[in-house]
């Protein structure tokens, strides 16, 4: 009995850590587009979870590319596309990627401390999966004025 009882509470243990505080509209409007996070089940044991977790549920098996003390990012060769799934110790490892992604612009699934970069229509996909927001990031500065001459 005892045993069962440590189970489920180990079993909701990443559920109650996947929910988290929301963030200002000024702060989302600042680091890009955002659509809804879906009620993704499976969503709950891997946020935040390791890229082979996260690999797992999208269908493929990741192969390591980057082993660093700020992120882990795998790469999924699959008959669609290929498509990379990066993960962070830490939010503020996750921030900064986010910033620097934005200079390349594209659409990117976001989740608790891990990204997936892949063809927009893949992330739709993965979002039932994995759950997420869909971030649109392009780059922040202005844009070009008309020529005088």
């Amino acid at each position: 009995m005892r045993g069962a009882t440590l189970a489920g509470s180990l079993a909701l243990l990443p559920l109650a850590a996947a929910c988290s505080g929301g963030e200002d509209d000024g702060a989302a409007r600042s680091k890009g587009t955002r659509t809804a996070v879906t009620n993704a089940p499976a969503a709950g044991v891997v946020a935040p979870a390791k890229v082979e977790v996260i690999a797992g549920l999208t269908g493929c098996k990741a192969k390591i590319r980057i082993e660093a003390e700020e992120l882990r990012q795998g790469v999924c060769h699959t008959k669609a596309a290929d498509y990379l799934i990066t993960t962070f110790p830490r939010g503020e490892y996750q921030e900064v990627w986010l910033e620097s992604a934005a200079m390349y612009g594209g659409k990117y699934l976001v989740g608790s401390r891990w990204v997936v970069s892949a063809q927009p229509k893949m992330l739709e996909g993965f979002r039932p999966k994995i759950g997420g927001t869909i971030r649109q990031l392009g780059s922040m500065g202005p844009t070009p004025g008309p020529s005088t001459s």
